[in-house]
């Protein structure tokens, strides 16, 4: 379990990123977080890594308190995946950067190898094995940084802009990660502007405004509510849009354009 109780921090400049936010994330949920860029999105999550330590309220995981304990002691229950990927990869090749956590958390060298070997191969770098991770494009980097993380097995896995320089079949293959981890009962928290990667997975979604929370609930709601979206500067969904417009309509929205696909084409029932 995630907790935020009443969570101010303010930054040096002195902007309030975070404004009194209270919410829960039981264990095994995906959440995704939106709003427009300087809402408090990266800000909050820091948050449960310990790499912030809130200025009023308190974060707890797993009920202990953040500020009790060491980011590195945290990291092993949360593992992220930040929106740029330099500022976390430094080792000499990429075989070493996912076989580095490993190490670090004690892993029998069997099973880093095992586990180095079975990440490389999920995420298509296999073939950059030896080379640097300074050779790598910029969504390759990033599909690095979350095969360390999945190497560890950590129950807490957060996103921060995941699909920021991913095709449409990396896009789709990071997708089916998501659900894998879902099916697990890990914890998924994924940061995202890209509403259109978001809303086939259909997680929790907590709309971010101001360092505030002001829209929490299942996508099928907070996606069509329209006032809220618009006031945090977060786009409907195409599908939902789509949805919006029919004269005649099923009762929820689609979730998929084959579900639109198949009810134009007479499965009308719903």
């Amino acid at each position: 379990m995630i907790r935020f109780e009443d969570v101010v921090f303010v930054h040096q400049n002195g902007v309030r990123a975070l404004d009194g936010v209270s919410l829960d994330i039981p264990d095994g949920e995906t959440v995704a977080i939106v709003g427009e860029n300087g809402a408090g999105k990266t800000t909050l999550v820091k948050h449960v890594t310990g790499l912030l330590k809130p200025r009023e309220g308190r974060v707890l995981v797993d009920g202990v308190d953040t500020t009790s304990v060491s980011t590195a002691r945290l990291s092993r229950k949360v593992g992220v995946a930040f929106q740029n990927p330099d500022h976390q990869l430094f080792s000499e090749s990429v075989r070493e950067e996912v076989a580095f956590a490993l190490r670090n958390f004690q892993f029998p060298e069997d099973m880093i190898e095992k586990r180095v070997k079975l990440e490389l191969g999920q995420f298509g770098l296999a073939e950059y094995e030896r080379s640097s991770p300074l050779v790598l494009s910029g969504g390759e980097k990033k599909r690095l940084t979350l095969a360390c993380i999945l190497a560890w097995d950590p129950g807490i896995v957060i996103l921060d802009e995941p699909t920021v320089g991913q095709d449409a079949i990396q896009k789709e293959k990071l997708s089916e990660t998501i659900r894998m981890l879902r099916s697990q009962g890990k914890t998924v928290i994924v940061v995202s502007h890209d509403i259109e990667f978001l809303w086939p997975l259909q997680p929790r979604t907590i709309v971010m405004k101001s360092g505030k929370v002001v829209g929490d609930g299942p996508a099928k709601e907070c996606m069509l509510d329209s006032e809220v979206l618009r006031s945090a500067r977060v786009a409907q969904p195409q599908l939902v849009s789509f949805y919006r417009h029919l004269s005649e309509r099923p009762a929820d929205p689609f979730v998929d354009p084959l579900d639109a696909k198949r009810w134009l084409s007479g499965g009308r029932a719903g």
